[in-house]
């Protein structure tokens, strides 16, 4: 199992990285996730839009998914055979799919609604789910594949409750909006660098990837920040960036 970071940055792009976005690949299989702002662009320098089999989306902030409407339009508009399955919590991508008329897309795509909690087969993956704190629905997932493990909060508030269903996972990709604290309003719905390496610590993580930094962050912050709670080997996510647990 092999997982490429498109993108990385919170909120709003920055100029050389795009939100989030991750391109998953196992035995011949491609699942998209999170494709957030500015991260199509990426996805085409690893595959072409007809090679991705499957996309799963935590929530519908368009930080997560915004760019899975390019995806979709180049797939309808150029003819590419199918419908794509799409895995996102109920209703999460229906403002997403309602910026074109039914006829634009119609035939591009299925909807699937992700359990929380729950579990789910998707190709050759195994995907286990639980719902973490935020504005919106959004859903913390386990992928599990050929004997390796990824796990990946999304967004959220409240990570503890995510440390079981991550618990010896191989590599946890964690969202650490800010390096220490929060603004009020963020409190209790999203999370810290320092919080990101509490759980890896719960969770015995092999390895930790700090991701949805808020745009101009500073990285060694970030990473530092996390080393004061977990021990093992701490990586800010960015675009081309590769784990390979096969």
């Amino acid at each position: 199992m092999r997982i490429t970071v498109l993108g990385g940055v919170g909120a709003f792009p920055e100029r050389e990285r795009g939100c989030s976005g991750y391109l998953l690949r196992h035995e011949g299989f491609t699942l998209l996730i999170d494709p957030g702002y500015a991260t199509h662009q990426a996805l085409l320098g690893h595959v072409a839009v007809g090679d991705v089999d499957a996309v799963l989306v935590t929530h519908g902030h368009p930080d997560h998914c915004a760019d899975l409407h390019p995806l979709l339009r180049t797939r309808a508009m150029t003819g590419v055979p199918g419908p794509l399955p799409l895995h996102a919590p109920a209703g999460a991508l229906d403002a997403l799919l309602g910026l074109d008329l039914p006829a634009t897309l119609a035939g591009a795509y299925e909807v699937h609604d992700l359990p929380m909690p729950g579990r789910l087969t998707i190709g050759p993956l195994t995907v286990g789910t639980v719902e973490l704190p935020h504005f919106l629905p959004n859903a913390g997932v386990r992928i599990t594949a050929g004997g390796a493990s990824i796990a990946y909060t999304g967004d959220g508030g409240g990570k503890s409750a995510f440390a079981e269903l991550a618990g010896g996972v191989d590599l946890l990709v964690a969202e650490a909006t800010h390096a220490t604290g929060l603004p009020e309003r963020m409190v209790g719905n999203l999370g810290t660098a320092l919080d990101a390496g509490e759980l890896a610590t719960r969770a015995a993580a092999q390895a930790l990837w700090l991701t949805h930094l808020w745009p101009g962050s500073d990285h060694e912050e970030h990473r530092a920040a996390a080393a004061t709670a977990y021990d093992g080997p701490i990586t800010v996510a960015i675009p081309g960036l590769v784990w390979d647990g096969s």
